[in-house]
């Protein structure tokens, strides 16, 4: 739990900490996070002063330290003229190029800057909120505080036999991809009704031996994935055409275009797909 600290203001929080201290930086551009890009390869600015300047008024959040050294994000609303060794990634394909603490980070980053920027004013009255904590703010006229929020969503991997569930979303960015039956946790559910209601809704099948299997930050823009594995039990397919246009039955043998590794829908397809190698090499041994 964060520390509460009476008037805190982060622009007056990191001014004499920047001017002295060696610092990440998570710059976020029209969406986009700024990387430094060298013939090393990308990696977050880290300096004693913001790699693109910031305006007195610009909104700024602290982030928890990496290795030994304080993070700060930022965001602008239009790129410099002259970026100086700097390229703007998207967050998604950061992922490819940052180490994953530093993705994390930066997911995290995108969170809270979201966040700060849909809680300017409260909910109740209309007034100016304030920061009262690092993730927390205050209503300068009716003192409601207002927390980070996130949305919880499942994930399911539904085996039967020795085949699995895939399905392709209508709002899947690529048009050729299978992924996973997924959705939003409803108010008054437990994850593992939300699995079996999601999975009724989508596709019409009925389950058993729901399962935890991981769960992963997902900021896109302030999500959690929680990733199960299931059994099917009876039902035919019966898509919910609002969101699914295709459902089908496949083997790890022959698997369509499935979504990339920064995704626990990857894991836990690649799971299913290990069981067979792990299968494979436990017959061996027992034959030797």
């Amino acid at each position: 739990m964060s520390q509460i600290m009476t008037n805190f203001d982060p622009k007056n929080e990191f001014s004499d900490r920047m001017k002295t201290e060696q610092t990440y930086w998570f710059v976020f551009i029209s969406n986009s996070l700024l990387l430094q890009h060298d013939e090393e390869g990308y990696s977050v600015p880290c300096t004693d002063v913001p790699p693109i300047p910031m305006k007195e008024w610009t909104p700024r959040q602290e982030l928890p330290m990496l290795n030994g050294k304080p993070c700060v994000a930022y965001s602008l609303s239009t790129p410099p003229a002259d970026m100086k060794g700097l390229e703007t990634v998207g967050l998604r394909e950061s992922w490819n190029v940052l180490p994953y603490e530093f993705y994390n980070a930066a997911g995290k980053a995108a969170e809270l800057l979201y966040w700060d920027e849909n809680t300017r004013y409260c909910g109740m009255c209309g007034a100016p909120m304030k920061r009262h904590t690092v993730i927390s703010k205050r209503c300068t006229n009716c003192g409601k505080e207002v927390w980070p929020q996130v949305s919880p969503a499942i994930i399911v991997r539904i085996r039967k036999d020795d085949d699995i569930l895939l399905v392709h979303a209508k709002n899947f960015r690529r048009s050729e991809m299978y992924g996973l039956v997924a959705g939003f946790v409803e108010t008054g559910e437990t994850l593992e009704e939300c699995v079996v209601r999601e999975v009724h809704e989508e596709v019409g099948l009925e389950i058993t031996n729901i399962r935890y299997f991981g769960s992963q930050p997902w900021p896109y823009p302030c999500g959690v994935m929680i990733g199960f594995t299931a059994d099917y039990v009876s039902g035919d397919l019966h898509l919910q055409e609002e969101e699914l246009s295709n459902a089908k039955w496949f083997n790890r043998d022959h698997l369509p275009p499935i979504p990339d590794k920064m995704s626990i829908a990857r894991r836990l397809i690649d799971d299913y797909v290990a069981e067979k190698a792990s299968a494979t090499k436990v017959k061996v041994k027992d034959e030797q």
